[in-house]
């Protein structure tokens, strides 16, 4: 059996792994957040209109098939009685400056609501950089 000498000498000859620690939220000039939401189909308009009166510049829609508490449903078609798992969805994606989440999350909450089951729901995140592609822009001015 050999000594620990050399093993301890092979561990210290080896590079220190760095290792990523994110960069706490910011709190001042450039904090971003970025709201999701997922609304039924027919309320997308309303909804984009609700965005663009509370100030938001830019959206992004992504059509998607889902289910939470409604479970799907069951359809009759040519006689035959199937279940429909996934019903359509619309998720929106906006980024905003801190300063216009409230009024952001508010305004698509008003408008995606019907008051019944399948509203959907809205989620937020921070955003610890953006960056506009052609012009190299930052933070909250590449939003």
């Amino acid at each position: 059996m050999t000594s620990g000498k050399p093993r301890r000498a092979a561990l210290e000859a080896r590079p220190l792994a760095v290792r990523f620690f994110p960069k706490k939220p910011e709190t001042g000039r450039g904090a971003m957040k970025k709201i999701e939401a997922i609304i039924k189909p027919f309320k997308l308009d309303e909804v984009k209109e609700a965005l663009q009166e509370a100030g938001v510049q830019g959206i992004t829609v992504i059509e998607a098939k889902g289910f939470g508490r409604q479970k799907g449903h069951t359809e009759l078609y040519r006689g035959a009685e199937y279940v429909v798992d996934f019903l359509p969805k619309v998720k929106v994606e906006v980024v905003v400056p801190d300063d216009r989440l409230a009024a952001s999350v508010e305004a698509i909450r008003k408008a995606a609501q019907t008051g019944r089951i399948g509203d959907g729901k809205i989620f937020v995140s921070h955003i610890e950089e953006a960056i506009r592609i052609r012009t190299g822009e930052t933070g909250a001015d590449a939003v």
